[in-house]
């Protein structure tokens, strides 16, 4: 059996679909960490059948709209003093800004650098953005 330690004051990031953690790990630059990061592949998991872990032995700002666009159905555990203070249920978001770029050339934010990038949430099954200016539908795997 697989044993770490403990988490005095972090992050846990659960329930990542297997597979995706290490497109997570590498986006929040955690090879380069200078605290532990214990980062799980495959792990067991009742409701998800196998999952990936990622537990970060620090408290650092993560993007959480970016987290559910890569997997809506991740968990995020705060730890303080080696307890679970919160626990944050993600979900794709409704809308992004300055994540998603849009890829229509005759959008006026090809031409025009300062416009920030909005997208709203078109379809949850299908995972996909419209653009809010010209209305270029985007998948929510498409992230800068």
């Amino acid at each position: 059996m697989l044993n770490i330690a403990k988490i005095k004051n972090g992050i846990v990031i659960d329930h990542i679909k297997a597979g995706l953690g290490l497109r997570i790990f590498n986006w929040l630059g955690l090879s380069k960490a200078p605290y532990t990061v214990a980062f799980v592949v495959n792990a067991n998991s009742g409701h998800m059948g196998r999952k990936d872990i990622i537990k970060i032995d620090n408290t650092i700002a993560i993007n959480l709209d970016i987290l559910g666009l890569i997997d809506p159905n991740i968990t995020v555990n705060i730890i303080e003093n080696e307890r679970i203070t919160e626990k944050i249920k993600l979900a794709l978001p409704e809308r992004v800004e300055d994540i998603l770029t849009c890829k229509n050339p005759r959008c006026v934010t090809s031409t025009e650098p300062y416009i920030p990038h909005i997208f709203h949430l078109e379809s949850r099954e299908q995972r996909t953005y419209r653009c809010e200016y010209c209305d270029e539908i985007l998948s929510a795997g498409d992230f800068r």
